[in-house]
């Protein structure tokens, strides 16, 4: 078997090079950024597959091909991961949006058979309604819920956290924290 790279890394244009040194010594980048930098550098300066694992701390030269490969077909893009397994994302961000506008509005009695909403009762709702979601289990309206923003309160009943009822002089108005998803994360 011979040596010969299959697909050699392309010529790095200046503003990518610039990038990924950029990224390869940053502290606030994730860690898995930070180390396919290093490693498309390394193959860069004329390093081996092998070699460029072995400056990052691995051992086999495999991925860093793997990863050449997908450089050269995407660029920087491939220095951020992919999704890493598991199943599929099952629910888009409309069908993400869809289960947070049934959320946010209020339930009827007549209607909906309840008059706050609990994790069964949104499940039922959206699994009945004409462009609702059929197969949508709890626990999946659990973390889009959560995910947005929206927590459990003592009151059973599910609210959006960063909006506040405030007393004014012309009414009770909703104001809602600009910074309430920096905050939270």
């Amino acid at each position: 078997m011979t040596g010969r790279k299959k697909d050699p890394l392309r010529k790095l244009s200046e503003e990518e090079r610039e990038w990924l040194e950029r990224i390869s010594r940053s502290q606030s980048e994730p860690a898995s950024h930070v180390i396919r930098a290093k490693e498309i550098l390394a193959v860069a300066d004329g390093c081996s597959y092998t070699q460029a694992a072995e400056r990052v701390g691995r051992k086999c030269g495999d991925p860093v091909s793997h990863l050449v490969e997908q450089f050269n077909r995407e660029g920087l893009a491939a220095v951020q991961p992919k999704h890493g397994g598991g199943p599929k994302p099952k629910y888009t961000a409309a069908e993400r949006e869809r289960v947070l506008q049934e959320a946010r509005r209020p339930p009827t009695a007549e209607q909906d058979g309840t008059n706050t909403w609990s994790l069964t009762t949104l499940q039922q709702v959206l699994r009945k309604a004409t462009d609702g979601l059929p197969e949508i289990s709890t626990e999946r309206i659990w973390v889009i819920l959560q995910e947005a923003g929206f927590r459990w309160q003592k009151s059973r009943t599910w609210c959006e956290t960063g909006q506040v009822a405030r007393k004014r002089k012309r009414g009770v108005v909703m104001v809602t924290d600009p910074d309430a998803g920096q905050k939270k994360n």
